[in-house]
Order: C-alpha cells, then structure tokens, then sequence
C-alpha cells in the first residue's frame, strides 16, 4: 500500500495542509466489482419532524461511493423517504407519539451487524432518546461475543459516525464507549465541540487533539481533522483543509459532511483518510456552486451533487 504524504506542513500549530496533489497521492479504495465491494452504510436517525437529515446524509454517502445504503428513521416517515430515495432501504423504527426515534434496536439487529459504517445522529430530534440510542446501541456491542460487525470497520465491528445530538451524548456515555473506542469519527461543530470538551472552545487545532485523545476518535471540525495518538502512526495528527466557502453554513450542510465521510469509510479507506477527503469535497463543492450560483443561496443537496465529479477530479 502506497504510503500517506505528509509534504505540506501548515501553520505554526503544525497541521499538514490537505491540497488536491496530496489528496491524488493518497487515493480511495478501486470501485471494485460490485455494490457489495463498495461496502455498505446505515444511516439511524430521521425524527418525525426532521427527516431530511437522514436523506441528505443518505445521498451523500451514496455520492461518495459506498455501495448499499440503509435509512433507519422513525416509522412515521420510512416509506416517504424509501420513495424519496428509491436507491436506499428504509426501515421504520418505533416513536413516540411527537415523532422521535426510540431507542429499539430489534428491527435493525441484522442491519447493524452487516454494515461496513453506521452513521448516527443526524435528524434525531431529542437529546435525551439519541442517548439512550447509543447506550442501547453500545450494550449490544458488549453483549457479542463473537465479535461479529461490518467488514471494513476494524477490529470488532463497522466504524461508527456520530453527528448531531449523538455527539452530545458521548459525555454521558464516555465510560461504555470501549466497544467503539478506534473505531469512532466524530463531524461536531463549535458548538458540539464545546460540548464535548465540557468548556468553550479557545484554540481550536489542540482542543480538537484533547477531543481525538479523550474518546480514541478522529474528528472532522471547521476545516481541521485530528486523530488520537497511535491510531494510525504512519499519518500526521492534525490536518487542515486549504478550500471551502462560507455558503458552507447553511442547513444540511453538515449532515451531507458526515454523510460523505461514513461513505468513504464503508468504501475501505482508514477513519482518517476518509474525514480528509470527505471534509476536503465538502468545502470544494462548495466553492464551485458559489462560482456557479453565488456565495449564497446554494442548497445542502446540491453540495452532494458535486462530490462525483470532484473524486474523478482527484484521480478515483
């Protein structure tokens, strides 16, 4: 396997700059021969009220290769979002009466054991439910014991991408994490960050490497990506992205980042190399529908869209 590059050493803080030419010389897993070759992505959350999240994740994932996609949501809204994206599987999990997801795993049981990368997180709509999801999600895990999980993930199971109100629930849950310890990537905002560091953000480069320390995990934040000490020895720690447009803030924009990279996981790439190029195409994309169309008023879908082209781009 052709080394990682670590030419292009950034700032004063050290991060290694992730350009285009580094990105040709480090590429994705081939297409292979099949969809089956590609890996596969489940996707849980998509409340009642905010399906589109899980869409969006969905066909990004999609977009970036993986070659099975699976839509875990609430019942309420399965087969509206198995019509809206007929390429998927839509599962219907149990609710409450306001629409959010419960934490019932027995219908996705076979779901979570054959996928290559599980993506939690985006449109769950109640803090204290997407906890228990994952407390509930991580029992089971603990529970195996023969260690059956996703192919592509690593030892014990799929890679596991939390996003949204999963990402608030990592605190809690910080002393059951071991099932998923090496095997988590993590797409916070400042906010979430913040969150997850129990106090404000103040230098964003070292706050992210406590963060990546704190829970074995590589994180994907505003255009930096850090991977705990010894994940992956032969690859720099902190990396920054060189492209993006402030269009990038707008709805949906970060379940389609979160959808990419769990995408290029599923595919075979390592946790960090699918956060670098995942988190470089979304702020790429960006760029060219903001040449295209304006800094402003680009949709989060169409960011999706441009992901294709931007890998054949790239040399994939």
């Amino acid at each position: 396997m052709r080394e990682t590059p670590v030419s292009g050493r950034g700032d004063s803080a050290g991060a290694t700059l992730v350009t285009p030419s580094l990105l040709r010389e480090w590429p994705l897993p081939a297409p292979g021969e099949d969809k089956y070759s590609r890996g596969s992505v489940l996707v849980v959350g998509g409340a009642r009220s905010t399906p589109g999240a899980a869409l969006l994740a969905g066909v990004s994932a999609l977009r970036a290769g993986a070659g099975k996609l699976t839509l875990a949501v609430a019942e309420s809204v399965a087969v509206q979002l198995g019509v809206a994206m007929p390429e998927c599987g839509s599962i219907g999990l149990p609710e409450t009466p306001e629409g959010s997801v419960m934490p019932d795993l027995d219908r996705i049981s076979s779901y979570l054991d054959g996928a290559d990368t599980l993506l939690v997180g985006p449109g769950l709509d109640d803090p204290d439910l997407a906890g228990e999801l994952m407390a509930a999600m991580l029992t089971r895990e603990a529970g195996n014991d023969d260690g059956s999980g996703g192919g592509r993930g690593g030892a014990g199971g799929p890679a596991v991408v939390l996003d949204a109100y999963a990402l608030g629930a990592l605190v809690p849950l910080e002393d059951q994490l071991g099932p998923w310890r090496g095997r988590l990537i993590l797409t916070p905002n400042a906010t979430e960050a913040a969150i997850l560091l129990e106090r404000d953000v103040d230098n964003l480069g070292k706050d992210l490497a406590e963060i990546s320390a704190r829970f074995d995990a590589v994180v994907s934040c505003q255009g930096l990506i850090s991977q705990p000490p010894g994940l992956d020895p032969d690859v720099p720690e902190l990396w920054e992205i060189t492209t993006g447009h402030g269009g990038l803030g707008t709805s949906g924009s970060g379940d389609v980042l979160a959808g990419a990279i769990a995408g290029l996981r599923a595919r075979g790439t390592s946790s960090t190399q699918a956060a670098c190029w995942g988190t470089h195409m979304h702020a790429a994309a960006a760029d060219r529908l903001a040449s295209r169309l304006g800094p402003l008023g680009f949709l989060a879908r169409e960011l999706a869209d441009e992901l294709p082209a931007l890998m054949l781009e790239l040399g994939t």
